[in-house]
């Protein structure tokens, strides 16, 4: 799935919990961290094709139970709410790994199998033969689907994903869904 889908469905998963900004988002960014390992596209783009460390290490160096544990004891470091903020974080993760098992499959129809025991073992390399695109409709639907929900909290909560980059850009951003959207008076 796209980073924005993951991105937003770590958000979601951080609402399972009264927590602070700082812990929804390392629950965010849990969701979203394992795509750290396909930053080598930007290499191989400046390279111009000389390497391949997309193609080699996406999928391979992030996606995996060795980074899940130290993404999740460094969250857990992080946190007030210790063990309610490791366990989200850890769940974050997998979801997204969950995510790219059933829809991440590539336009030529290659599909990036998860080496889930790595640094621990090579096996077993996790696919899933029913895969759906990228692209499909699927993957857009659930990226709507968290784009409303997202908005429909940051308007009943007082608070949104951008609380993440700006406390005044979040309040401006809900301010300005509660005006565009007021709430309805009870007859």
């Amino acid at each position: 799935m796209s980073p924005v889908t993951h991105f937003l469905a770590g958000w979601a998963l951080a609402h399972a919990a009264e927590l602070n900004p700082r812990e929804r988002m390392l629950i965010s960014v849990a969701g979203i961290i394992p795509d750290l390992d396909g930053f080598g596209i930007a290499v191989d783009l400046v390279t111009r094709g000389a390497t391949d460390w997309w193609g080699k290490y996406h999928h391979e160096l992030g996606h995996n139970l060795g980074f899940c544990l130290l993404v999740t004891v460094v969250s857990a470091c992080l946190a007030k709410r210790k063990s309610v903020t490791a366990l989200l974080v850890f769940l974050s993760f997998h979801l997204h790994l969950i995510c790219d098992l059933i829809g991440a499959r590539g336009p030529d129809g290659d599909q990036w199998p998860i080496p889930y025991l790595a640094p621990f073992s090579a096996l077993p390399r996790l696919v899933w033969s029913g895969q759906w695109a990228l692209n499909a409709w699927p993957n857009l639907l659930i990226t709507a689907g968290l784009i409303a929900l997202a908005l429909r909290w940051a308007w009943l909560r007082g608070y949104s994903p951008l609380e993440m980059i700006s406390a005044r850009a979040d309040a401006v951003f809900v301010g300005t869904l509660r005006r565009r959207f007021p709430a309805r008076e009870k007859q």
